[in-house]
C-alpha cells in the first residue's frame, strides 16, 4: 500500500509549470509495492524510475478562443488549461530518460513531463 505524501513546508514555495510533475524517487527496484514487476528488457532499453508525485503542474494549455473581446479581458480569464492525470501522493512510474533530476534543500528530485510517466498508482480514499 503506497504511503500518502504530500508537499512539506519548503516545497510549498516551488511553482510547477506547465506538463510537468514534481516527483521524489524512492529507493529503485525491479517490483513495485503492489507487485508489478519490470521486466529486465525494459530496464536495459529504458531506465525506469519510480517516486511520489509531490507537487503537479496545471496541465496542457489550451489555445485562446479567436474573438476580439477576449484580448480584453483579465489574464486569469485567458489562460485555460486541461489539467493533468497525475495527482500529489500518487506512486509514479516513469522513464528517466525525459526527467530532469534536481537537488533541492537537499533532496533528490525529478522534474518529468507527464509524457515520460508511464503508470500511476494512486490510493483511492472510498
Amino acid at each position: 500500500m503506497p504511503m500518502k505524501i504530500t508537499a512539506d513546508n519548503k516545497l510549498k514555495k516551488l511553482i510547477v509549470v506547465g506538463d510537468r510533475v514534481l516527483i521524489r524517487p524512492v529507493k529503485e527496484s525491479d517490483r513495485t509495492d503492489s507487485g508489478l514487476y519490470l521486466p529486465p528488457s525494459v530496464q536495459e532499453k529504458e531506465k525506469i524510475q519510480r517516486g511520489f508525485v509531490i507537487k503537479v503542474g496545471p496541465g496542457y494549455p489550451l489555445p485562446l478562443p479567436a474573438d476580439e473581446d477576449d484580448v480584453w479581458k483579465g489574464k486569469d480569464d485567458q489562460i485555460k488549461y486541461l489539467p493533468l492525470q497525475a495527482q500529489e501522493g500518487d506512486m509514479a512510474i516513469f522513464l528517466q530518460k525525459g526527467a530532469i533530476e534536481v537537488m533541492y534543500e537537499g533532496q533528490k528530485l525529478f522534474i518529468v513531463p507527464q509524457s515520460s510517466i508511464l503508470m500511476l498508482e494512486r490510493e483511492e480514499d472510498l
